[in-house]
């Protein structure tokens, strides 16, 4: 591969917004004005919203929206009462935050960036980190890990939200097992390949020795838990676990 991993990935995001990607699509006005009169959730899995009790007052908490861009959760945590950094390797990701900070009437301070180099923020710099699902996009957790451990406050949270590996495994239609874990296809030009011909990026598997050891091992302590589905299709329908979600404090 002649370009970094992570440019395919925000090229293949860019792409995926445009298309109208559920992920990229912001929240409405109404929405917001819901957000703003107290009712409102966020997700960091495809459907479980993330338990209010995690988030304390969020009332002038400094939060960053790590991979958090789209225009979803950070207008949510701005209607709260949070102030709100977004950062996010996708160009129309930052777009659809500031298209709604411009429809809204708020600021917010949108950067882009690449997560698996070193974050461009002050040590203790955060009340609150919110990172949905997007590890799955990165070979190597420890780094983001550590970074978000410099970056928080003492006494800060971190939220995450992964997949568990698990749907690597299937088809696309979840009918078969067809690949081996772990799934990498910076190790296997078949699965690159495959990625490739479906427009899917570049996506890695994790164990949750990665996903909740490393977070630990960055220095962490795990308060919470909770596993999730994924949105569609038969394990779905089954109701397999295929998603979790972390809070984690820096004491």
């Amino acid at each position: 591969m002649n370009k970094k991993y992570t440019d395919v990935n925000r090229e293949s995001v860019n792409r995926w917004v445009s298309s109208g990607w559920e992920w990229g699509t912001p929240i409405t006005h109404q929405q917001y004005i819901d957000a703003r009169n107290g009712k409102w959730d966020v997700l960091l899995t495809p459907v479980t919203p993330v338990p209010h009790s995690w988030f304390g007052n969020p009332t002038g908490k400094k939060v960053l929206g790590l991979a958090s861009g789209g225009g979803q959760q950070m207008p949510i945590f701005n209607a709260i009462g949070a102030d709100c950094t977004v950062f996010d390797l996708s160009d129309r990701m930052l777009e659809a935050e500031n298209l709604v900070a411009s429809r809204e009437g708020y600021s917010i301070r949108a950067i882009q960036g690449d997560m698996t180099e070193p974050l461009p923020f002050e040590d203790e710099e955060f009340d609150l980190i919110f990172n949905p699902v997007s590890n799955c996009y990165i070979q190597d957790l420890m780094p983001v890990f550590r970074e978000c451990f410099r970056i928080l406050k003492k006494g800060g949270i971190l939220m995450v939200g992964f997949d568990n590996g698990l749907g690597y495994a299937f088809n696309d239609e979840q009918t078969a097992l067809v690949h081996k874990l772990p799934f990498n296809p910076l190790e296997d030009p078949a699965l690159m390949k495959e990625l490739e011909d479906e427009d899917g990026g570049i996506q890695f598997s994790h164990t949750l020795k990665e996903e909740i050891g490393g977070q630990i091992e960055a220095g962490l302590v795990i308060q919470d838990i909770f596993e999730d589905t994924i949105h569609y299709g038969l394990l779905e329908k089954f109701n397999v676990p295929t998603f979790c979600a972390t809070l984690a404090r820096k004491n």
